[in-house]
């Protein structure tokens, strides 16, 4: 595992990718793997990852490609 992510980041480096670009594509595909694999469920996945749910209900709303590449439905705000 270690391997994989030191040749991520020597492409990253590679590339010129900015360091904030290259976290926050990191945070998204985090997200998009853990929701995904707790079947959309945001509860689930929060507690998983040991944030709240408002917490991971936020950032993914601050991610505004998250649901249509996840296909994955966004929680209704007003819950």
């Amino acid at each position: 595992m270690r391997n994989i992510l030191q040749e991520l980041v020597r492409e990253i480096v590679i590339r010129e990718i900015p360091l904030d670009l290259a976290k926050r594509e990191l945070e998204a595909a985090y997200l998009r793997e853990a929701v995904s694999r707790n079947g959309g469920n945001f509860s689930a996945t929060a507690k998983q990852l040991g944030m709240h749910r408002n917490t991971l209900t936020r950032k993914v709303g601050q991610q505004s490609d998250f649901m249509r590449y996840n296909g994955v439905s966004r929680p209704d705000a007003s819950a």
